[in-house]
């Protein structure tokens, strides 16, 4: 490379650097509006857009179009979004004749994204990884489902590549395709993974609400993140076929959204016995079409509220930080009428097991999903597309520019065993029964309705170091509650509880199996009592207080350090 052309690169790399801190700048000092036709969309639930479309007062048209400007507006600082649908357009005016024509279904004419990991007709599933780049599979049950109730499917969201199932260590909310996702409340910031660009689409109102999945964490810890409502399901409640998997054992879609309600109605909307996902079977009897029935702002009247914090966070580093939020929804929970147990304290011991039973289910899943699903000429490679998971790490390392920074440990530590045998059974066993066995007997010993429990800490800043990734590797830091839930195949549901310097954190409520409908009640009533969440700001960054070792903000940034930390003191102020 000539030395002109060098310092051309490095010209033009810094401009492009200085353009976005300067753009971002911006948006935090005049954040986009979110009012359509006089109404504040960030702020309206779906039932009352329904209402406020039959009555003329808006159209789906006018609301798929507000969300792809935000889309073109925001995206390239979010990275949230992969794919926007070529149909979006064409599906509102359909939906706005549907309407005409007495049409009320739940969805009609409610945009919503769904992860790129989940089968929609018409817009590449490619798990954010160019070894499916172009692969276009008919819509999944669930895909289905929701157009079945009048959703558009506007597009495909960012995620950590392969559900953060690829390498160690990785960046949450980075993948192949759409590089880095960026929360929304203070930029370089970590929107938690792996449905990252889910919770950003919801939070940042590049949609109504969105749809994640979830093996352990990457819903809720995304919606606590990005200060969403997230829904984990009960195993089975929703439809895994069509939906790029780790493990069949674990993995469940939900619905990710920014109040309660709207969470509501997109989990009954999706709700379904599907013939090619056998635990489907088990909600018969359990599951609702419409789950709004059981939003109810009494719900905590005489409930009886665990509290979980043994090994959910270190008290010594992190505690002072995160438990003046955990006491001050504690406080709440009462004040609307729960009994409350602290010390409800889930024993996880026998989730040592877990990640040997997620390699051995991935290798034998990831391969059933790519003989099904997946078929024809990649046009990255020129070749097939993978039908293996060796056939995934051989693409990886003959297109490291594309696939690179990460490596490929966690594909290789799966290759290496043996997939779905008797020993792999018996790591699930030895995994799944004794933490349902700990929620259960906690539960009934106790008499509790649920336990609740931080969601998440304060949202690291983003590294993209290879040798460190998330938390720059320092993961004493981490909080997180994700695996009772995840293990056991059991509901919970994050809501937003609180902020630390302006960082949305939540708080969630653990139930057992299909437990939606109990959770829903109390999760709607704390959210109504206690009104946490505020809409993001856009800040470019807050610095760095809490996370060891992790550089001061670059120079360009600094002297907008003070001003933004100051609007996010005013945010709290206002939350107050």
């Amino acid at each position: 490379m000539s030395s002109r052309l060098r310092r051309f690169l490095v010209v033009t790399t810094l401009l492009a650097l200085l353009l976005a801190v300067s753009g971002a700048a911006a948006l935090a000092a005049n954040p986009p509006k979110t009012k359509v036709s006089g109404i504040d969309i960030d702020a309206t639930t779906i039932p009352r857009l329904q209402e406020l479309m039959n009555s003329h007062r808006i159209n789906s048209v006018k609301l798929t179009n507000f969300y792809l400007r935000r889309i073109r507006q925001l995206n390239p600082l979010l990275n949230a979004v992969i794919t926007v649908s070529p149909t979006a357009h064409a599906d509102a005016l359909a939906a706005d004749r549907a309407r005409r024509n007495g049409d009320h279904r739940p969805l009609l004419g409610i945009p919503i994204i769904v992860k790129d990991n989940i089968d929609t007709t018409g817009m590449p599933t490619t798990a954010g990884s160019w070894a499916l780049a172009g692969s276009t599979p008919d819509d999944a049950f669930i895909a289905q489902k929701l157009k079945a109730a009048g959703a558009i499917i506007l597009g495909k969201a960012n995620l950590s590549e392969w559900a953060n199932f690829r390498s160690a260590p990785s960046s949450s909310g980075w993948s192949g395709i759409g590089g880095q996702t960026n929360m929304p409340y203070v930029l370089d910031r970590n929107p938690c993974g792996s449905s990252s660009g889910s919770g950003v689409v919801a939070a940042a109102d590049l949609a109504v609400a969105a749809v994640g999945t979830e093996t352990d964490g990457s819903i809720v810890c995304p919606s606590g993140a990005n200060g969403d409502v997230g829904i984990k399901p009960t195993l089975g409640l929703w439809s895994r076929a069509g939906v790029v998997p780790i493990s069949a054992d674990q993995d469940t879609a939900g619905p990710i959204a920014r109040n309660v309600t709207d969470a509501a109605v997109l989990l009954g909307a999706a709700t379904g016995v599907d013939s090619h996902d056998a635990a489907t079977a088990g909600q018969a009897g359990h599951a609702f079409t419409d789950y709004t029935q059981f939003l109810d702002a009494n719900a905590l009247r005489r409930a009886r509220i665990g509290v979980w914090r043994a090994g959910t966070y270190d008290p010594a580093l992190v505690g002072p930080v995160v438990e003046p939020i955990l006491d001050h929804t504690i406080a709440a929970l009462k004040a609307q009428g729960a009994t409350v147990i602290d010390g409800t304290d889930i024993d996880l011991s026998a989730t040592a097991n877990e990640l040997g039973a997620l390699l051995c289910e991935f290798k034998s899943d990831i391969a059933t999903y790519l003989h099904t699903y997946v078929h024809g000429t990649n046009p990255v490679s020129g070749q097939a597309y993978p039908q293996t998971l060796a056939d995934l790490i051989a693409f990886d390392a003959a297109h490291q520019n594309l696939e690179g920074p990460w490596n490929d440990l966690i594909f290789e530590l799966a290759e290496g065993t043996n997939g779905r045998d008797a020993g792999c059974a018996a790591l699930r066993q030895a995994t799944t029964t004794p933490v349902r066995a700990a929620i259960d007997q906690l539960m009934a010993a106790n008499h509790l309705d649920a336990i609740i429990a931080l969601t998440n800490g304060p949202a690291w800043p983003t590294n993209n170091d290879p040798n460190a990734g998330d938390l720059n590797g320092h993961f004493e830091y981490f909080v997180g509650s994700s695996t009772a839930a995840a293990v056991s195949g059991y509901a919970d549901i994050t809501v937003p509880a609180g902020y630390d310097e302006g960082l949305p954190i939540g708080i969630t409520f653990i139930g057992g199996r299909w437990a939606e409908p109990k959770l829903l009640g109390l999760a709607y009533d704390y959210e109504q009592a206690t009104q946490v969440r505020v809409p993001p700001q856009f800040i470019p960054t807050i610095g760095d207080a809490l996370f060891p070792g992790v550089p001061n903000p670059p120079a360009q940034l600094r002297a907008q350090r003070q001003q933004a930390t100051q609007t996010q003191r005013d945010l709290v102020v206002r939350l107050r």
